[in-house]
This record gives C-alpha cells, sequence and structure tokens, in this order.
C-alpha cells in the first residue's frame, strides 16, 4: 500500500513541469512583443527619416540590424514554444488540437522523445546564432583585404554548418 502511494505520487509529481510550460509561454510572448515593438520602432524610424529628408550615415544599417535583432527575439520565441510544447506533450498529454488539424497531425510540433525536442530545439538554436552572426557582421568594419579574407571565411564556415546541419535532419 505504501508503495502504491509513493508510485502514484511520484507519477503525479509530473505536473511541476507545467510550471515551465506556462513559463515557456510567457516568455515566448513576451519576445514576440518585444520583437514586433522593435520592427515599429525600426518602421518609425524609417518613416521620420524619409520625411524630414535626413539620412544619418549607417542609416541601412541601423534599419538592417533593427530588422535582423527582431527576427533573432522571434526565434527565440519560437525556441520557448517549442520548449513549452515538448515539455506538455512528453510528461502531461498529448496535445488534441495539434492531432486533430486537418492533415492528422502537426509535424512542426509533434514531440515524441526528448532527444526529439532537444534536436528542434537545437536547430532553431542554430538559426538564432546565424542570425545573431550576420547581425555582428553588418557592424563590422573592414580595413583591408585580410579583413575581408576572414569575412569570406566565417561565411563559408557558417554556410558548411548550415548544410551538414541539413543533412543530419534528413537522416
Amino acid at each position: 500500500m505504501l508503495e502504491k502511494i509513493f508510485e502514484n505520487s511520484l507519477w503525479g509529481s509530473r505536473f511541476i513541469v507545467i510550471l515551465a510550460v506556462v513559463f515557456g509561454l510567457v516568455g515566448a510572448v513576451i519576445l514576440f512583443i518585444v520583437a514586433s515593438i522593435d520592427i515599429a520602432v525600426t518602421a518609425k524610424y524609417v518613416y521620420t527619416t524619409y520625411a524630414t529628408g535626413a539620412h544619418p550615415e549607417k542609416f541601412h544599417q541601423d534599419i538592417v540590424g533593427g530588422i535582423i535583432g527582431a527576427v533573432d527575439l522571434y526565434l527565440i520565441g519560437v525556441v520557448m514554444l517549442l520548449f513549452a510544447f515538448g515539455l506538455y506533450e512528453l510528461f502531461i498529454s498529448k496535445i488534441d488540437p495539434a492531432t486533430d488539424s486537418e492533415g492528422g497531425s502537426n509535424k512542426i510540433l509533434a514531440i515524441n522523445s526528448l532527444d526529439q525536442l532537444k534536436d528542434k530545439i537545437s536547430k532553431v538554436i542554430v538559426m538564432v546564432l546565424v542570425v545573431g552572426f550576420f547581425q555582428k557582421v553588418g557592424y563590422t568594419q573592414y580595413d583591408g583585404a585580410l579583413d575581408m579574407l576572414y569575412f569570406a571565411l566565417s561565411i563559408t564556415a557558417v554556410a558548411v554548418g548550415l548544410f551538414f546541419l541539413g543533412k543530419v535532419g534528413k537522416k
């Protein structure tokens, strides 16, 4: 009898994961809101710049940086969503509306194991890193041919990494 009580308590303790799910969703919503505000601020900057006729020296760089920064936040929000959905499906219950959708199941959010959750999250994190890399590249000053060579090599390394990441995902 004591064993049954302990096992039921142990099994019920999985619901503590609800905290991670709820706060993961809250984090995702916050990231989506902040990214959307960043896009709105960038749009306002573009409008005011063209309306006043002033074109700051780094105008295009600021616009691209603002938009890429927002994309970065959106991607991190997606990581939080995948994390919340995955934990919920693994520890609590399958998400019925996802399986009741038109195709029978939603492949993007279908998580059947911790390894699958890890793989999906890691791929999005790699994309966050790539976007962050390109955002930093936009603000880099190039002083000579050696700097441009390093730039070309870094772009090549990112491309090769993405190529192999795509190959691993298709196994």
